[in-house]
């Protein structure tokens, strides 16, 4: 399974708890500890692919400059 199959199953799963709690039913209270545990684990790996994709469009568009730093080296002051 690829890392983007992955994360779509993971987002799904947190979808489906988060649509779960949010709901008019009341989950049953035995049920809330794996339910918790679920998300946590899918939180984790959406987490994860989010920050690696974050880097990887870091490192490729030069946007790991300080703030205030123009990717291009200069200033970000308009020529007009």
């Amino acid at each position: 399974m690829s890392d983007s199959q992955k994360y779509r199953e993971n987002y799904e799963k947190l979808r489906a708890i988060a649509e779960r709690l949010a709901g008019d039913e009341a989950v049953d209270i035995d049920e809330l500890v794996p339910l918790v545990d679920e998300a946590s684990a899918a939180y984790k790996v959406c987490r994860a692919r989010i920050e690696a994709v974050e880097k990887a469009l870091a490192e490729r568009l030069g946007t790991l400059e300080e703030p205030g730093e123009s990717p291009r080296g200069g200033d970000d002051t308009l020529p007009f």
